[in-house]
């Protein structure tokens, strides 16, 4: 009696035939909105890749695959898994993204989601393994946890429509609903372990909006708003990341008023600052609060009464026993996951209570990570200019496609397109060029007039040609205030600190050559 307790108690957790029968509109939209993610990270690598991490790149990924394959041996794909191993060419490159633009639009459109989800799972995990500091970013730790997780949760099948004739496993939706919490609950966590003492007097978002990554237009009218406002956001902040996401345990009404809370606040994110994708699959994470219960009216009538699942068991004895095959190994997956997971918060805050060496083993994998985002709220607004001249006397900056330069022009909203180049140069500016190896290396791909480098930028002020020396200068930012822009039009005012690095020139002979030292900067953070 007991064993048959057991028995259908795993069942009713990890065999999909007897899944989950009230998600079927919810796990409709957010495979919809999983593809579309993936397509804007896949899109936005068609005008990058080359330039990060091509050949003549500035971090090209045929030497770190190198260097792997010299230290690992055999072991070289366990540790560094990418398709790149095959070829790490410009071309390659950009084939592997076409392909994951593809598979992103077929699962779109609901064609074979599972394969197609692997597709973009497969290619995206490629790029994010070669590209070192240009992909160590929480989000796209989150697009591959969630994306490796909805191979088990999407519908099976060529064209399976609403799936309601095979339910998701029950395992499969509770990790993605425990990524989604872990998202906010460990942000939480963070921000009470660093002691930034912002949060503690209900300050750290008197200048977010001013000075976080890549600030939008609305952010900035927001900035303007008194101190009390900002005051009742870093309360509303930690009272949703300590409190409101709990109320995912508890039944669909209660979750639905988590659902009503929280997604109006990532919208106001995303309206006010460029995280890329990350909010985005924040928000679509959020739908999966719901059932059919709400969701039923969005959808047709069928998914109100989902037809009884298949017996397990059921069919014949070799049917049968690939299905349970298939239940045992997914299952298997999914709670190593889950375990390490689970390791990974309760560790951040209890101490290391709990063995890690299973998350380390899928941390190549980037499917079972610890996230905590703003610990640490930055103080002011640094950003870092590379400037060409001829003559050492007139400079001409080098424009960017996304990032805060020109006084007069408006901060743009573009997420959840990702500028990683621009974005990578923001940390870049909050500490010294010696941490920052691609600042004095984009020095040297401007002086050789390296065009994938070169088209990184918005425009080349050189029209094709190299110029003889090239810096990086430090400016310090701020946004203007309501009169000053109404005086001037300008968003933006600024002042220059001095040289971020050592400003270089190339010499007849092609060596490059230090034509001033850098400059002794304020302490800034």
């Amino acid at each position: 009696m007991i064993m048959e307790r057991v028995l259908g108690t795993l069942r009713r957790w990890f065999d999909p035939l007897m899944g989950a029968r009230n998600g079927i509109g919810a796990r409709w939209i957010w495979v919809r909105a999983l593809a579309l993610i993936y397509f804007s990270a896949f899109f936005s690598l068609l005008f990058q890749i080359k330039g990060l991490i091509g050949p003549l790149g500035i971090e090209p990924a045929g030497n770190y695959l190198r260097a792997v394959a010299e230290y690992y041996g055999a072991a070289r794909t366990l540790h560094a898994p990418t398709l790149f191993w095959i070829s790490s060419s410009a071309a390659a490159m950009v084939a592997v993204t076409w392909i994951g633009i593809a598979a992103s639009l077929i699962a779109f459109c609901n064609v074979w989601p599972r394969v197609s989800l692997f597709v973009c799972w497969i290619c995206f995990l490629s790029f994010v393994t070669a590209a070192r500091d240009f992909s160590s970013y929480q989000s796209d730790g989150m697009l591959l946890e969630a994306g490796f997780i909805s191979l088990f949760f999407a519908p099976p099948g060529v064209w399976p429509g609403f799936g309601e004739e095979r339910q998701a496993s029950r395992i499969s939706l509770w990790l993605l609903r425990w990524e989604w919490f872990r998202i906010y609950f460990e942000s939480g966590i963070v921000k009470e372990l660093s002691g930034d003492p912002q949060w503690r007097h209900f300050t750290a978002m008197d200048e977010y909006y001013q000075n976080g990554p890549l600030p939008t237009w609305i952010g900035w009218y927001v900035q303007h708003m008194p101190h009390w406002f900002h005051a009742a956001s870093v309360a509303g902040t930690l009272l949703m990341e300590f409190v409101v996401v709990w109320m995912l345990f508890f039944p669909r009404r209660v979750r639905l008023i988590c659902f009503l809370i929280v997604t109006p606040w990532e919208i106001g994110v995303i309206l006010t600052g460029n995280y890329a994708f990350l909010n985005y699959l924040v928000l679509s994470l959020g739908f999966l609060l719901l059932d059919d219960v709400y969701l039923a009216r969005m959808f047709p009538a069928r998914i109100e009464r989902p037809p009884a699942q298949a017996e397990p068991g059921r069919g014949t004895p070799v049917r049968s026993g690939l299905h349970a095959a298939g239940v045992v190994l997914s299952g298997g997956m999914l709670l190593w996951v889950g375990y390490a997971t689970t390791a990974e918060i309760v560790n951040l805050v209890a101490g290391n209570v709990l063995p890690m060496q299973p998350a380390a083993v899928l941390e190549p994998l980037r499917i079972a990570n610890q996230y905590g985002l703003f610990a640490v709220m930055t103080r002011g607004r640094y950003e870092i200019e590379f400037q060409g001249s001829n003559d050492g006397q007139q400079w001409q900056p080098y424009l960017f496609t996304h990032k805060p330069q020109l006084v007069n022009e408006a901060p743009g909203i573009y997420a959840p397109y990702q500028p990683r180049f621009d974005w990578n140069l923001w940390f870049a500016s909050l500490g010294n060029w010696q941490q920052n190896e691609l600042v004095p290396v984009t020095e040297e791909k401007l002086l050789s007039n390296d065009r994938d480098v070169v088209g990184l930028f918005r425009s080349d002020p050189f029209n094709g040609t190299a110029p003889r020396y090239v810096r990086a200068v430090l400016w310090q930012y701020w946004f203007t205030s309501m009169e000053e822009k109404r005086r001037t039009g300008n968003w933006w005012r600024r002042t220059m600190l001095g040289l971020y690095a050592p400003a270089i020139e190339r010499t007849p002979d092609g060596q490059f050559e230090i034509s001033a030292p850098p400059d002794e900067l304020p302490q800034h953070d």
